[in-house]
């Protein structure tokens, strides 16, 4: 297969593009910075609405993982409407240049997120549950809508609502891990909030299976049991070997990163399910919680 991705350089793009290279495929992936003769790249610019749309020709898919990042920086106006638009420009340029082609993808897998439902509290959400009210709610649900022009166009189109993505390379687990290695980790704030966790590798599969299968429309890519913090928290300290005693209270994230901010990545609780790719036969890698850890930090699994 040929499958373009844009957000290439990122966590999970990076670790999509390996794979798929690993086995045989041929990656495009989309940049900023003019593309040399023959390389296999394609070029585009979001913000300026262009793209080499004639570097699109022919291919099988296209991933779609831009955005700027929800937790790079304090939550200003300014920096929220980046976060809307780095995601919503992007789509709809991607879905209205796919709508056009010649030879259009037979899949178009663009992003979303477990944001889309907002703060759940201990109500087990899926596919069908509907949308929150908050920021990130209205993000996502805009995040999808922009990809309409390609569904119109006949384009399959499933929008991969990503949990808290682990990795040690990144993100939320590589932000704690210092903390919890030195035995000052703990849980946040009460605990008591549903964190809805998949890991690297069943994230990349489970985008890799997107490509794969008959599926459209949203899929939750979470693993089948979230986990509260306070179990994330007792959990990591058991396979690091290490203390899990100084709970943080949630006056401090707040003071560091703001309130809205802190709430959306460390306090609000979403136990979200993924009852799409469970119906539909996926299976996962990773399905609970000590084993993902173990396998990320390189130490056997529990016999």
């Amino acid at each position: 297969m040929k499958i373009a991705i844009s957000g290439a350089s990122g966590l999970i793009g990076t670790a999509l593009a390996r794979s798929l290279r690993l086995d045989g495929h041929d990656v495009l992936p989309l940049v900023r910075r003019p593309v040399a003769p023959g390389e296999a790249a394609v070029q585009w610019d979001p913000a300026a609405g262009t793209i080499d749309a004639a570097a699109l020709e022919g291919i099988d898919g296209l991933v779609n993982l831009s955005g700027a990042g929800i937790g790079d920086k304090r939550w200003t106006d300014a920096y929220k409407r980046e976060v809307l638009e780095s995601r919503t420009t992007s789509t709809d340029l991607l879905a209205r240049t796919l709508a056009g082609l010649d030879q259009p993808p037979g899949v178009f897998v663009s992003g979303s997120a477990m944001g889309i439902y907002g703060d759940t509290g201990d109500t087990a959400v899926t596919e069908q549950s509907p949308a929150g009210n908050d920021f990130l709610a209205d993000v996502c649900v805009r995040w999808e809508a922009a990809a309409e022009p390609a569904v119109a166009a006949g384009i399959r189109v499933t929008h991969p609502r990503t949990g808290i993505v682990l990795s040690p390379n990144g993100g939320a687990l590589a932000k704690l891990l210092p903390l919890f290695k030195l035995g000052v980790g703990g849980r946040m704030g009460s605990g008591r909030q549903w964190w809805s966790w998949i890991s690297l590798d069943d994230e990349v599969g489970a985008l890799r299976w997107l490509l794969d299968h008959d599926v459209a429309g949203p899929v939750n890519l979470t693993a089948p049991e979230p986990v509260t913090n306070a179990e994330m928290t007792k959990v990591l300290g058991t396979v690091l070997h290490r203390p899990t005693i100084f709970p943080v209270p949630s006056f401090g994230p707040k003071l560091l990163l703001g309130g809205e901010l802190a709430d959306s990545l460390l306090f609000t609780s979403q136990r979200v399910l993924p009852a799409v790719l469970e119906a539909e036969g996926f299976r996962f890698e990773h399905p609970t919680l000590e084993v993902a850890l173990r396998a990320l930090l390189d130490r056997p699994a529990a016999a």
